[in-house]
């Protein structure tokens, strides 16, 4: 046996013939050239299996990312794609929903045209491919009954078209005809709709598809034609019960929005004083739907002076006086005396009559028409008039501290209290006149209730979590066993140590005296110190060589072989 001292002089001792000590890197050669055959192909197939334990671990962690292959399946549909992909050795997903069925990416495309040679997915809905196969000798009735199936998936796929929709199916009810009037039906047809999730047919588009369906089918009238949605919603406005019944559905969505309007008016303007969860409002608005149509016609009761004259007429009748009449004499030849009133006139002689004996009577009349002065007023009042408003405002009591640490809830003040009313008041265009209301209240607010949480081993996300984390640990793990497994005895194996770590393994043995040799020689480097130098090292090794050659042969073999040992 030979010190290990010895073997690092034997070592550094080439090196200074030729100038200095070899580098690492060449020691790292040397050794690597050193080695066996059967040596450096254990050590490539070590590496091998490090690097492919490595990549699998890599792989295995790595998720495959998938994407969507179908839709909106129907279920024997869905059922028979399951079927195919699993005979086809096909990896598959379900979608949270249940609604998709996902595949790995890269293989989506070609996924589909196999599936597609194969005639998946059929579809719910048969068209006029129907007909295509109609056997010789089949009945009347089947082919009624076959091209009513045919009508009826052409106009739901044609439905389905639509964006917002889907998918749809469409009854169609054809009576059979008849020769009598009396018994004689029209074709009606129900349609039903599944929209797309936050999507909404307008009262267009309703239309639309009615006359779409009503145009299909020979003889249906637009009225005969009735569409509802998934949620069992009546969507045409002709047989909506509540028309029926005289009122307007829209109208209750006119007071909802009114409603709205005044309530983010008052939240515009308390927000940012009070705060946004500081107070509450509701209004509730009293809308008069009424359609009032008021003629009214007025006379003055008298024309003024300047009023226009319509027609005038005036009419003026003259009679003379009649002759001598009676019996001739005095008396009767005179003509009766004129009536004269005794206390404002004076009497009349009794002679006067001669001086009016020719005298006769007059007649006048005037007929004076006025333009008729005539007020003619139509009135329409408007649809929708707000008859009176009741606001109620809830506000949150504010906290405040205490002189002695203690938080208490102060209510507003009356002053705040009037502020508040007074800008409500102005935000809605309050009108006392139609008596309108407005109520300011304080009060504290509860605290929303809370779910309670769900502990962590429970909670889906830190489930997910815990899962990526276990995946990319046990990588770890598989790193770190092939790390100390193979690599790092490879490296120490061909990699020489550092220069600091040779001397002090060599001073750690450099109180050794003896080794054995192979004849029970001892082997003995007396005089040697910690403090000799590189060269008396060298020099000793040197006379140990020339004296005993067969000593240090032995030495050198046994050194070798504990060298392959420990490699092995």
């Amino acid at each position: 046996m030979a010190t290990a001292e010895n073997t690092a002089d034997a070592a550094l001792g080439a090196a200074p013939a030729e100038g200095g000590p070899p580098s690492r890197l060449q020691q790292t050669l040397q050794n690597i050239n050193a080695l066996s055959q059967r040596q450096k192909i254990a050590a490539a197939a070590a590496i091998a299996l490090a690097i492919a334990l490595i990549v699998g671990a890599l792989l295995w962690n790595r998720q495959p990312e998938y994407a969507v292959l179908f839709s909106n399946l129907e279920e024997r549909d869905g059922g028979q794609i399951i079927a195919a992909l699993q005979q086809q050795n096909v990896p598959y997903r379900m979608s949270d929903n249940g609604s998709a069925i996902l595949v790995p990416q890269a293989a989506v495309h070609e996924i589909r045209l196999r599936l597609a040679a194969n005639g998946l997915p059929k579809g719910g809905l048969a068209g006029f491919e129907l007909m295509d196969g109609q056997k010789l000798g089949i009945s009347q009735f089947n082919e009624q009954i076959n091209y009513q199936r045919a009508l009826e998936g052409e106009l739901s796929r044609t439905v389905q078209s639509i964006a917002t929709v889907a998918s749809a199916r469409v009854h169609l009810a054809i009576p059979r005809q008849t020769a009598f009037l009396r018994d004689d039906q029209k074709p009606t047809a129900s349609v039903m709709v599944n929209l797309r999730p936050g999507r909404t047919l307008d009262a267009n588009q309703v239309a639309g598809i009615v006359h779409l369906v009503s145009s299909s089918v020979p003889r249906m009238t637009a009225s005969g034609v009735s569409i509802i949605n998934q949620d069992g919603e009546l969507l045409t406005q002709q047989a909506d019960p509540l028309r029926r019944a005289g009122m307007d559905p829209t109208q209750l969505d006119y007071v909802r929005e009114l409603e709205a309007g005044f309530i983010r008016r008052i939240e515009n303007i308390l927000g940012p004083m009070l705060g946004k969860d500081n107070f509450r409002a509701q209004v509730a608005a009293d809308v008069d739907f009424n359609q009032v149509e008021q003629t009214a016609e007025t006379y003055k009761p008298n024309p003024t002076p300047d009023q226009a004259i319509r027609s005038q007429q005036t009419n003026e009748q003259v009679n003379p006086a009649p002759g001598a009449m009676g019996v001739p004499g005095a008396l009767s030849n005179q003509p009766p005396v004129p009536a004269t009133a005794p206390i404002t006139s004076p009497a009349v002689p009794g002679g006067a009559g001669a001086g009016v004996a020719g005298a006769g009577s007059s007649t006048r009349s005037a007929v004076l028409n006025y333009e008729l002065d005539r007020t003619v007023q139509h009135v329409k009042q408007s649809i929708g008039q707000v008859k009176r408003l009741s606001v109620a405002v809830v506000v949150n009591n504010r906290s405040a501290t205490a002189p002695d640490g203690q938080t208490q809830n102060l209510p507003p003040s009356e002053e705040e209290i009037a502020r508040i009313t007074n800008l409500v008041r102005e935000a809605v265009g309050y009108n006392a006149n139609r008596g309108d209301t407005i109520n300011v209240a304080s009060s504290s607010f509860t605290a929303p209730a809370t779910e309670a949480a769900l502990p962590l081993w429970k909670d889906p996300q830190m489930l997910d979590l815990g899962k990526e984390l276990a995946r990319w640990l046990i990588v770890l793990l598989v790193i770190l066993l092939v790390y100390l497994a193979v690599v790092r005895p490879l490296v120490r194996a061909v990699v020489p140590p550092k220069e600091e770590q040779a001397e002090e393994e060599a001073a750690a043995v450099a109180g050794e005296e003896l080794e054995e040799g192979e004849e029970g020689v001892q082997v003995s480097l007396s005089g040697a110190t910690e403090e000799d130098s590189y060269e008396a090292h060298l020099e000793r090794a040197r006379n140990l060589a020339r004296n005993d050659p067969r000593t240090v042969a032995n030495l050198i073999k046994e050194w070798m072989g504990a060298t392959e040992e420990g490699r092995k």
